[in-house]
């Protein structure tokens, strides 16, 4: 998905040109990286403020019009009001086709709803991280990573090595490291012999529905 925003570079600085920006719907920012040296620059708010409730404004290489001409940058941090909701600095960081990247790609959890440690255990699924600090050239930046959750049991865990990861995205890790993404947990206050009677229910349902789909099956006929 290409994002796209516009930007200007801006001449005056300081603490009376930043406010006076804000008050004209701007957001005073920071352009560095690569190369060229840093520079000052502003963006507009309103685009500003709704982009960021995008989750693959965060994670995506971002095609900035600076003044007609583009390149493309990476959101690096940005900063809000205490209580009000405006945006109050931003940096981002030019981004080089050739050069690797370290970056947060969100963690998309799915077929938790048939993973026996849920279907069949009464288990809940236990969140550890939901973000994957990973390196890269920026073509092949994923919007997102998929912890597929349909074969975990109750007390059994997805570590960072079991994720599947695009091509070319290696994770961010110490050496020797391997933690722990997500796992499916008995829920709290629940006892061992609750747990056993709730499977035992939960498989006594799925075993007719299994026998009535297997007798379906075989009064098909054959096909020649």
């Amino acid at each position: 998905m290409k994002i796209e925003f516009n930007a200007s570079k801006r001449v005056l600085q300081g603490t009376g040109a930043s406010r006076r920006l804000r008050r004209a719907g701007k957001v005073p920012a920071i352009l560095y990286g690569g190369e060229a040296a840093a520079e000052p620059i502003d963006v507009d708010h309103n685009a500003l403020f709704h982009s960021l409730k995008r989750e693959t404004f965060h994670a995506s290489i971002l095609t900035m019009n600076l003044d007609g001409q583009k390149q493309q940058v990476l959101l690096r941090d940005y900063q809000m009001h205490a209580y009000k909701p405006q945006v109050l600095h931003v940096d981002f960081q030019r981004v080089s086709a050739d050069r690797k990247i370290h970056m947060k790609v969100p963690l998309h959890f799915v077929n938790a709803d048939i993973a026996p440690g849920i279907k069949l255990q009464g288990g809940v699924v236990s969140h550890v991280i939901n973000e994957l600090s990973v390196t890269c050239l920026p073509a092949d930046l994923p919007e997102f990573i998929e912890v597929d959750m349909k074969d975990v049991a109750v007390g059994h865990s997805i570590h960072v090595n079991d994720l599947k990861l695009p091509n070319g995205v290696e994770p961010v890790l110490h050496q020797g490291e391997n933690p722990v993404v997500a796992s499916i947990v008995v829920p709290r206050g629940t006892t061992e012999a609750e747990l056993a009677v709730a499977g035992d229910a939960a498989a006594a349902t799925a075993e007719p529905a299994a026998a009535a789909a297997a007798a379906a099956l075989a009064k098909q006929p054959e096909k020649k």
